[in-house]
């Protein structure tokens, strides 16, 4: 679950990041896909961390 919400989450921040330096619709879903990848990765490490120290 903390996985999807990272990568929602740095999906729209990516997107908006895009957006304010005035990139055009591939640069938008560029910066979505990186920063979505990217912080879906961190909620990865965040999930085995938190399982990890509940065994």
């Amino acid at each position: 679950m903390i996985v999807i919400l990272g990568a929602l989450i740095g999906a729209i921040v990516g997107g908006l990041t895009a957006r304010r330096r005035k990139g055009n619709r591939l640069d938008i879903a560029q910066y979505a896909a990186g920063y979505g990848i990217a912080f879906g990765l961190v909620g990865l490490i965040v999930t085995v961390l938190i399982d990890r120290a509940m065994v």
